[in-house]
């Protein structure tokens, strides 16, 4: 495994990097091109805006951007000036940006136009230290005391890199918790480093003659190494997209400007599969796929290679760890698994007591690797119960067979024990989606009237199936004859869209928060 170096500024170390290849396109956005040239003057040039408002190395500003060109210049241009970015979603809620504010005691925010507005209330919650708004691509006039980015931009003078440390705090992102409030997880400069080398170079493959698209945003740890971290660690060309990734927008995007290298999630793959407008394989020029997020089933995945001749490389990895840690590779993919462990990176599956299972046997997933996140900022309950040592406790659920593949059982939170054994709602579902009337679907325990946990489905019929006792029956034969017996659903309700996080996730404990509420009605 190669070795980081001791002092890094990982956007300085990018500008070198590309020094020579100032005139190829770095950025494609909906309305502007932005060469590695211009990006590197940009960045340094954003340093310099940081300076200009008074902002000093180690403190905190907000970035709440749709995904444009201006996003990896605030970016990198923060790391250049040794200022923390706090990258966040731009999905949430005012609460959700008020308590981040709050939280990341950000002196300033850098947001788009069109998120103004949410930002605006957030701010009016108060107890926060923002001291500067900045806009890019206003909407219309700003508001007293704002300043468009690009006005202040083209005053700053570029300024040299600041002098980090690799293991300096480089990043924030908030991790996206199923409970209670996000979680502010601190990345450092040599994490971006370490993903680069471990897994974007050997096991992606990524090249300068690439072109990268990603559905996933870049606030998100999958999308911030899709679309910034592997491509320009290479010299490739990105193409971002501010819209939210429906299957028309991704088509779009794929035949017009055809990239080598795409990244989705198994929602995403199951949406375009089912979509009616799905481009056939001779105008599209994808070479490799990347999945992450959930498991990726294997009947989507083995359509999806039919369809385009493209592997997609299913894997995992998390907020804590950056990107992804296990994953499949060209040439010894297996669909329905998550692959093996992304060398330098270790993993053990534990039991409830901390010891290791034997293959075939679902245990906790651990990892240890060079790309831990440090800590979660001022959560030192929360830090301590995941961050144990070496290793990180991810919180999810996996087997590992005889020759060495990962497959996923679910979220700790979400299996189900039936019977005394463990059901991996995952398992379930990826039968009930092979079904031809299933396009998607959740599985959860409910308590029966005896009070014993069963398994339930929450089923999205494909267009031209009804729902029905007859469906059901069906769908129920199916598992049945697929899996052991004890795992089949004994309920299914059909809905018409099943709860998702924003990167596309099912919210199981959403569906058991439903089945709760339904347990005791209004009086």
């Amino acid at each position: 495994m190669s070795t980081c170096p001791a002092e890094l500024n990982f956007s300085s170390h990018l500008a070198a990097l590309n020094a020579a290849r100032a005139d190829k396109t770095a950025y494609i956005d909906d309305h502007r091109r932005l060469s590695y040239g211009e990006l590197a003057e940009r960045v340094a040039r954003f340093a310099g805006l940081l300076q200009d408002l008074g902002l000093r190395r180690e403190e905190r500003v907000l970035l709440l951007q749709h995904d444009t060109v201006d996003w990896p210049v605030v970016f990198l241009g923060a790391l250049h000036a040794g200022v923390v970015p706090v990258a966040v979603n731009t999905l949430l809620s005012v609460d959700d940006y008020a308590y981040m504010l709050r939280h990341s005691r950000a002196r300033a925010a850098f947001v788009s136009g069109g998120l103004l507005p949410m930002l605006q209330a957030a701010l009016t919650q108060g107890g926060h230290c923002v001291e500067h708004v900045v806009v890019s691509q206003p909407t219309g006039p700003l508001p007293a005391g704002m300043a468009e980015f690009e006005t202040l931009l083209a005053a700053a003078p570029g300024v040299p890199a600041a002098r980090t440390q690799a293991d300096e705090i480089a990043f924030w992102l908030y991790s996206s918790g199923s409970t209670g409030k996000p979680k502010g997880v601190v990345h450092t400069h040599g994490n971006l480093w370490y993903t680069a080398e471990l897994y974007g170079k050997p096991v992606l493959g990524i090249r300068e003659d690439d072109v990268a698209f990603s559905a996933a945003k870049l606030f998100f740890a999958y999308g911030l190494g899709n679309g910034l971290t592997f491509p320009l660690s290479v010299g490739a060309t990105v193409v971002l997209m501010g819209e939210r990734p429906t299957p028309q927008a991704v088509f779009k995007r794929l035949t017009e400007h055809r990239p080598t290298v795409f990244y989705g999630v198994p929602t995403l793959y199951a949406s375009m599969l089912a979509s009616p407008d799905l481009p056939p394989r001779e105008l599209v020029a994808m070479r490799v796929c990347t999945s992450a997020g959930e498991a990726l089933p294997r009947d989507i995945g083995e359509r999806y290679t039919r369809h385009f001749a493209c592997e997609i490389l299913d894997g995992i990895g998390s907020t804590e760890m950056l990107h992804i840690f296990i994953s499949n590779r060209a040439g010894a993919l297996r669909y329905g698994t998550t692959g093996k462990p992304v060398p330098g990176y270790e993993v053990e599956l534990r039991d409830d007591q901390g010891q290791p299972v034997p293959p075939g046997v679902i245990g906790d997933l651990y990892i240890k690797g060079p790309s831990t996140a440090l800590m979660y900022w001022n959560n030192r309950e929360k830090t301590r119960q995941c961050f144990l040592g070496d290793w990180l406790k991810s919180g999810d659920k996996y087997q590992c067979d005889a020759e060495g593949y990962y497959t996923y059982a679910g979220r700790s939170d979400d299996m189900i024990k039936v019977s005394g054994q463990y059901v991996s709602p995952v398992e379930v579902e990826n039968v009930l989606i092979q079904h031809e009337a299933v396009l998607e679907a959740a599985v959860i325990g409910v308590a029966d009237h005896d009070g014993l946990v069963k398994t339930k489905a929450f089923v999205v019929l494909r267009d031209g199936h009804a729902a029905g006792a007859d469906t059901c029956a069906a769908l129920q034969n199916y598992v049945k004859t697929r899996l052991a017996p004890f795992k089949y659903p004994r309920e299914i309700d059909f809905i018409e869209e099943l709860p998702k996080t924003a990167t596309g996730k099912i919210q199981r404990f959403r569906l058991r928060q439903r089945e709760a509420a339904a347990s005791f009605p209004a009086v």
